[in-house]
């Protein structure tokens, strides 16, 4: 949005792409119509934007895990545990799911809309927290700890 107090600089400024062009004394109502007219445009961009990063997130991801590449839903994913080199992926299955990798590199595979990291070794889905209970989520029957180098990013994520 230009401001200013010569209106013959108006069609350049559209050339330049500009939302609107406001001349000098700008009266509130002229002002305000702008501002609104900016802030739906932003908002249309970004939850075009969030269609598509959603449309690009995977929906299932395959793990090698002992002598077979196991198909995992993300939905099904509770939350992963690292192991050393090993991560342990806690799903709804009878059995947690072991595989050779690092957390970070497995959470690069996941959502970021839908997974968070909230510890050095752990990764919980946003779906299945129960309650967050000072500085622990409940999930299931399982507490995982929250570390302070996560905390901030965490609350401000569930707080969205």
């Amino acid at each position: 949005i230009f401001s200013t107090g010569f209106p013959d600089y108006a069609i350049e400024g559209f050339d330049l792409n500009v939302l609107d062009y406001l001349v000098k004394p700008i009266p509130f109502y002229r002002f305000l119509k702008s501002a609104t007219r900016a802030y739906d445009l932003f908002k249309i961009k970004e939850e075009k934007n969030n269609a598509i990063k959603t449309e690009q997130e995977p929906q299932f991801i395959f793990v090698k895990s002992e002598y077979e590449n196991l198909k995992i839903n993300l939905d099904e994913i509770k939350y992963i545990e690292s192991l050393k080199d090993y991560i342990k992926i806690y799903t709804d299955r009878e059995k947690a799911i072991l595989t050779l990798s690092s957390l970070k590199s497995f959470e690069q595979k996941l959502g970021a809309s839908k997974f968070i990291r909230v510890h050095k070794s752990y990764i919980v889905s946003l779906k299945h927290i129960y309650s967050v209970q000072r500085n622990r989520i409940v999930i299931g029957e399982k507490w995982i700890p929250i570390g302070l180098n996560y905390k901030e990013k965490f609350l401000k994520k569930i707080e969205s």
